[in-house]
């Protein structure tokens, strides 16, 4: 039996999304690209030809990636502990960065992107935040790191 990947709801539109574009749009423009290459003549000496074939085994690999999600993912649900899916606002309580606040949603790990505040359900953080409720203070022991203290000040949905 094959992995169950936790993804939100909007998570799966995005996977959804890219895999239509994948095969509507990029997979139709690589198309062109190698028939324009393969137009040029020998291909043995042909750059362009290459870089399409690249793009073609790109496009082929991500393709079979979601494919993959898609047949084995599992919506996070909501429920009012389990603040998978929901955006958490923490107040960090030691440290140099004590009292300073950060909002992060917390999402399965595939769409972790921690650059848009998007965090693993898996991270050390994400893990344990998870479930929790407003005015818990939670200890996180980060893998590599000394372990600090945060409040979880509010759990809300954009």
């Amino acid at each position: 039996m094959s992995k169950k990947f936790q993804i939100t709801e909007e998570g799966l539109k995005t996977y959804q999304e890219e895999l239509k574009h994948l095969k509507t749009v990029e997979r139709e423009k690589n198309i062109i690209a190698l028939q324009e290459a393969r137009a040029q003549g020998d291909l043995s000496e042909n750059a362009d030809y290459d870089v399409a074939r690249d793009e073609q085994a790109k496009i082929a690999s991500r393709i079979n990636e979601i494919e993959e999600i898609l047949r084995n993912y599992e919506i996070i649900k909501d429920n009012e502990t389990n603040n998978l899916g929901k955006w958490v606002q923490l107040e960090i309580l030691d440290g140099e960065d004590a009292g300073i606040t950060e909002e992060y949603k917390i999402v399965g790990s595939l769409e972790a992107d921690p650059i848009r505040g998007l965090i693993s359900n898996v991270s050390p953080l994400g893990h344990a935040i998870i479930n929790h409720k407003i005015g818990d203070v939670v200890e996180v022991k980060p893998e590599n790191g000394e372990k600090y203290h945060v409040r979880i000040l509010k759990v809300f949905q954009k």
